[in-house]
Order: structure tokens, then sequence, then C-alpha cells
């Protein structure tokens, strides 16, 4: 019935990492985004929703990560009709130096502050609003705001 997909919400010192999504993309393409993708069939399973996380970021921008915590859920239907339930975690920053490690799916990797990404007028309003509540899991960093 539904597609599910994962995002992570990144923070290293105060900046956000969001890639632009290859212009090929079926959805959204050439837009910022979080980095994520979809949860694949596994039958009985547990953490999938963690653990196609952490696949998705080390294989679209080479990053690991840790400590997931729950932000938000939203849905919403492709331009192609495919209907999709998103979650979106805040992770923290483990280790790698994030670079556009799947061309099929990244164009490039952007680090930005929370008031770059709310104040950017090409940037999804959905994306500024996930950005806005995981924000709060990382305190308002005020370095964000540079």
């Amino acid at each position: 019935m539904f597609i599910l997909n994962v995002e992570g919400a990144i923070n290293k010192d105060g900046k956000w990492l969001l890639i632009k999504r290859s212009e090929k993309e079926e959805h959204a393409g050439g837009l910022l985004s979080l980095i994520g993708g979809k949860v694949e069939k596994e039958g009985a399973s547990i953490e999938i929703l963690e653990r196609t996380l952490h696949r998705e970021i080390g294989e679209e921008v080479g990053i690991e990560i840790d400590n997931l915590r729950y932000v938000t859920s939203s849905s919403f239907v492709t331009d192609s009709g495919l209907n999709v339930v998103n979650i979106v975690f805040v992770c923290d920053y483990k280790s790698g130096e994030a670079f556009a490690k799947c061309p099929a799916e990244v164009d490039e990797v952007v680090w930005m502050s929370t008031k770059e990404i709310v104040g950017h007028s090409d940037i999804p309003v959905y994306l500024k609003g996930y950005i806005e509540l995981a924000d709060k899991f990382v305190g308002g960093n005020p370095a964000a705001d540079l």
C-alpha cells in the first residue's frame, strides 16, 4: 500500500548535512533534501528503520551516524502517484567525510545552518519544517544560527 521511507537529519558543528538530489531522481530531482531511502522487504526483522537509515547514509554520502532519535512522520504522493510514508530521525554524526558517493542519487553534499535552511528560497517548506523540529534535539545550537 505504501512505500516506507526514512531520512536522517545529521548535525555536525552547528550545520545540517543536506544533499542535492540527482536530476535523474524520479521524485524531487535537483532539490535539496535530507539523506535517506526506502525500507526494503526483509520478512521478520528488528530495527529495520534504523538499519535502513545507516545503510542509505553510508551508500549515498559515505559517513557513519549514531544515536538515532525519532523526529516526525509525514506522507506524500510522488510525481508518479506512489504513496509514501516518510519518517525523519535526527542522527549524530559519527565519522567519515561526506561526499556525493552515489552519483545516480546525489549530485552534491551541502552543510547549512538552521538559519540558512529556513531562509533559503529554494528549499521545500517540508524540509524547513523537518530541520526546525530536528533542531530542538540538538538544543537549538547557537552555532547553527551563524
